[in-house]
């Protein structure tokens, strides 16, 4: 269980930073796509950071509660 939720851990962390990327790059080149998305990408990066953080607690509660 606890493999399982260190590499969600590690895949929503990487889901963070493609986003929070994309966005900057977005906004840095400003334009259409920053008008159309920029928004978009903020609201996707903070969903993905609270998953993120859902996912940290739960492997430290596993972690916790299985002693190591």
């Amino acid at each position: 269980m606890e493999q399982v939720l260190f590499i969600a851990v590690l895949i929503a962390m990487a889901a963070v930073v493609v986003v929070l990327v994309i966005g900057m790059g977005g906004y840095a080149k400003g334009g259409k796509f920053n008008k159309d998305y920029g928004n978009k990408m903020m609201r996707l990066r903070i969903l993905f950071q609270f998953i993120a953080v859902v996912l940290i607690v739960a492997l430290v509660m596993v972690r916790g509660m299985s002693g190591n």
